[in-house]
């Protein structure tokens, strides 16, 4: 008896390591989702701006200023006046963004360049983009500190270091959407069935969730539809850049996931909807459960030409964007093809040196 495993990459975003016994996968960019549009006021990659301001006094006290002022406090650094985002529940349910402190022109939550602060050389975090990209992707907060001006009082200093989404960029990292950092890591991903000899159709199945003396926990080939075997696939775990709700889906079909066709016949999909309530924080999600597929005519394509993994996202951020790719579909965000069957019996054989049982899909 046979397995496919995993083995090589084609990531839509910026995928590593998705792969399945006997399987592998190489490092691959590609394309990515399209989670809304970046604003029009957010450019252009790191930030630093700088007024001029500095101390003039000569009294070592750096958080004193004595001379430009007028610089300090005007209108002409970069700077964003947007409304926060509503908040998307559980329940499916949208909410009003809790009142900010402060006003539009210095939003208490931005700390923004020559508005008031309350103690001379203390530091804070700012931010002079869009709210909705703040924190997601490669975008990140500067620095800013607060200073002593004999004209205005105490004053909020430029903020550097800040960075922005890059200039239209709609997808990945550089975008700063909601999905563009993060991983869905499933420890199995191996499907088990076997040479299928003349048989019109031939049936693939759920491996075990842990290996059997280094091969795949699978029973033999089957020419008829299989039971679901016992016990669960694999485990599973989610860690985003943002919450929201969402609906993952694992797929293998039969084709080449170096082309793809919307076409390709479907062996098994596994979804698992979930709630992710803390951005950034690892998730375990419920175990991925046993599987057995009736497409007999599908596998036995996926058993004599090649066979792919695809991983896949749609959802609604806590933001109240959707995630999908573009088109109101899932957005696919990895795929991989599976290794020959030869390395189920062979696994520790030059062509099948690099693959494994499980792995995980990056974005």
């Amino acid at each position: 008896m046979n397995a496919y495993g995993l083995r090589q990459s084609m990531g839509l975003l910026t995928a590593v390591a998705l792969c399945a016994l006997c399987g592998c996968s190489d490092s691959g960019d590609g394309g990515g989702m399209d989670a809304g549009s970046v604003g029009d006021g957010d450019s252009g990659g790191s930030g630093r701006y700088d007024s001029g301001f500095g101390n003039a006094g000569g009294d070592g006290d750096d958080s004193v200023l004595t001379t430009g002022n007028a610089d300090f406090v005007n209108d002409d650094h970069f700077f964003i006046n947007d409304d926060p985002p509503p908040i998307c529940e559980a329940d499916g349910g949208m909410r009003p963004a809790p009142p900010i402190e402060g006003d539009a022109d210095c939003p208490g939550d931005k700390n923004r360049q020559g508005c008031p602060c309350d103690t001379p050389g203390e530091e804070a975090a700012c931010w002079p983009g869009q709210r909705a990209s703040r924190n997601h992707g490669n975008c990140q907060d500067g620095v800013t500190k607060c200073f002593d001006t004999e004209e205005f009082g105490t004053r909020w200093g430029p903020c550097e270091g800040y960075v922005l989404p890059e200039q239209g960029a709609l997808r990945g990292p550089e975008a700063c959407r909601c999905f563009s950092n993060g991983n869905w890591d499933l420890s199995n991903l191996s499907p088990c069935y076997g040479a299928c000899d003349n048989q019109p159709d031939c049936y693939l199945y759920s491996s075990g969730a842990d290996l059997v003396d280094g091969k795949l926990d699978c029973s033999g080939a089957s020419t008829s539809p299989p039971s679901v075997p016992a016990g669960i696939w694999g485990t599973s775990a989610l860690t985003m850049d943002c919450g929201g709700q969402f609906r993952l889906c694992f797929s293998i079909k039969a084709g080449f996931a170096s082309d793809p066709q919307p076409d390709d016949c479907v062996i098994t999909e596994q979804c698992q909807d979930v709630w992710y309530g803390s951005a950034g924080e690892r998730m375990e999600l419920p175990d991925m459960p046993g599987w057995a597929s009736s497409a007999g005519a599908c596998g036995k394509q996926f058993v004599e030409t090649s066979g792919y993994g695809e991983m896949s996202i749609q959802g609604v951020s806590r933001e109240c964007n959707d995630v999908d790719n573009g088109e109101g579909e899932p957005l696919v965000f990895f795929r991989t093809s599976y290794c020959p069957a030869a390395c189920q019996d062979t696994p520790d054989t030059p062509d099948c040196a690099k693959c494994s049982m499980g792995g995980s899909g990056d974005f």
